[in-house]
């Protein structure tokens, strides 16, 4: 293990945890591809079993491997549907996840104001993503998202033209690991800009998401501001785990 220093005071298992992860965002573990078993990244590594088994413990926690029961351990796909809607869950009074279309999105880049920095961790004038965008669920507007991103994170992404509405197909584009998210979600009232782009009167209720979203090592990636208008018998399930 060359690249742990005997000086660090971080954990061993969380050194191997970091090494391993690194080979997810590196890209030589891929998605839903198998790795070495408990005993030969022990070897590889030199450091116990018992090591290896509490750094895989970690990763499966964070949603990034999967083990299964006489077929070994495997790395997840960020974008198959049970881990992407961690993040992306409106659903009926029965459980269901409502089938969403974008109606509208607009991409623009631009320097972060003092409450994007404060949300991102930028410093003011830092250059940001701002993505705003309607979504609809059957045939009704129910979602004004604002959205704005690290362009250090996401560099060319503004020249696109289209960003996934997944948080987690975009990261995985760009390499970067999904961990978890901080979320506060309000009632509020529709202003007239609101009330226009959702096609409901100036006032009506909302629900009032304010979202950050965190990589792998904690560093925010996305913030959303989302307006909800949801219809009786609709939620808005927050599983963030």
């Amino acid at each position: 293990m060359s690249n742990m220093t005997r000086f660090t005071i971080r954990p061993l298992y969380l050194q191997v945890r970091d090494m391993l992860v690194e080979r997810i965002t590196s890209g030589q573990w891929k998605p839903g591809s198998g790795i070495s078993n408990e005993v030969d990244l022990s070897r590889e590594l030199g450091v116990s079993v018992g090591t290896v088994r509490k750094a895989l413990d970690v990763m499966e926690q964070e949603h990034l491997i999967t083990r299964r029961q006489g077929r070994g351990t495997f790395v997840n796909d960020q974008t198959s549907d049970d881990l992407a809607m961690r993040f992306n869950r409106i659903c009926g009074s029965e459980g269901n996840c409502l089938s969403m279309d974008i109606l509208k999105s607009e991409i623009k880049a631009g320097r972060a104001t003092e409450e994007e920095g404060a949300k991102l961790r930028l410093r003011a004038g830092d250059p940001v993503i701002r993505v705003r965008r309607v979504q609809s669920a059957q045939a009704k507007r129910v979602l004004l998202e604002q959205i704005a991103m690290p362009e250090a994170r996401f560099p060319g992404l503004a020249t696109k033209g289209h960003v996934p509405h997944r948080i987690v197909a975009l990261a995985q584009q760009f390499g970067i690991l999904l961990g978890g998210a901080q979320e506060r979600l309000t009632v509020t009232r529709a202003t007239s800009n609101v009330a226009e782009a959702l096609a409901v009167e100036t006032d009506t209720p909302l629900l009032e998401l304010d979202r950050i979203v965190y990589s792998i090592d904690g560093r925010p990636v996305e913030w959303r501001s989302a307006m909800c208008h949801l219809s009786h018998g609709d939620y808005y399930s927050v599983d963030m785990t």
